[in-house]
């Protein structure tokens, strides 16, 4: 999904290999991969974060215990949009409240898609991420660099990365997605049924309504035959209705021994 880089808050990039330092230590350092030039003109890059030990960062979905990252293109030229594909990520357990991200190192693939094809991309970039051990830190990187490489050989750890991404419907095989959407005090209350092969037990499912300004609880998941079911609350931030798009939530199933991206599901 490509996204106009004025509304992306995902991820982050530089042209060249490059540490992002402040003015704290922090157990975290940014570097971005320039990657290479695809035969549709599109740019493949990655951001790469290397992480201190015991100390993990997070998902586009952190959970309840875990920090969205956000990121902020104002100022980038030549930079039409932006897609991301995120590698599958790990579960966590802290203290009985559920968080889902990434240790060690973590590199994001990302296809820029340039105004102008051929032409050289300033990334200008901050990101904004947390990132936790016994304590969570939220912590800010910016970069300013142009990228102009014209290699068209894939780097190989950015193939690795994109290798490690959930599997699609078909590839999982799944053959239907419901979602049973009901009215509660607070906001809605949504239970979603997506029937697939299972993906390594315990399997737990991720909603995320593809809206903003919406909080969404922590999923009870299980297994019931072919059936992964989900249940979860959606409040909006600020005490509005919800008007929800069946169309646009995505719910991405993780197990053991791989994930599953769901895009979209049907009336249950």
């Amino acid at each position: 999904m490509k996204t106009p880089m004025i509304a992306l808050t995902l991820a982050g990039l530089t042209a060249l290999p490059l540490s992002a330092q402040d003015r704290f230590d922090m157990p975290v350092t940014a570097q971005v991969l320039p990657g290479w030039v695809q035969p549709d003109g599109t740019r493949m890059a990655a951001v790469h974060l290397s992480l201190e030990p015991g100390w993990k960062t997070y998902w586009r979905a952190p959970g309840d215990a875990g920090i969205p990252p956000s990121f902020d293109w104002s100022g980038s030229r030549n930079l039409h949009a932006v897609s991301v594909s995120w590698p599958t990520p790990k579960v966590f357990d802290d203290n009985g409240m559920r968080s889902i991200g990434y240790a060690d190192d973590l590199v994001i693939p990302l296809t820029l898609a340039p105004t102008n094809a051929g032409d050289p991309v300033r990334v200008r970039l901050t990101m904004d991420i947390g990132v936790c051990s016994d304590i969570c830190i939220p912590h800010q990187l910016t970069f300013d660099e142009t990228i102009a490489s014209t290699d068209t050989r894939p780097t190989p750890a950015i193939a690795a990365a994109l290798a490690q991404s959930p599997y699609s419907e078909r590839e999982a095989g799944v053959t239907a997605a419901e979602c049973r959407i009901e009215p509660t005090s607070d906001g809605l209350r949504i239970e979603a049924r997506v029937r697939v092969p299972s993906a390594g037990g315990p399997e737990v499912m991720v909603i995320e309504p593809g809206l903003g300004d919406v909080w969404v609880s922590e999923a009870e998941t299980h297994r019931s035959g072919s059936e992964v079911i989900a249940v979860s609350e959606m409040i909006h931030v600020n005490g509005g209705p919800i008007a929800l798009d069946r169309s646009a939530i995505r719910m991405t199933i993780l197990g053991s021994n791989h994930a599953v991206d769901v895009k979209g599901c049907t009336p249950g």
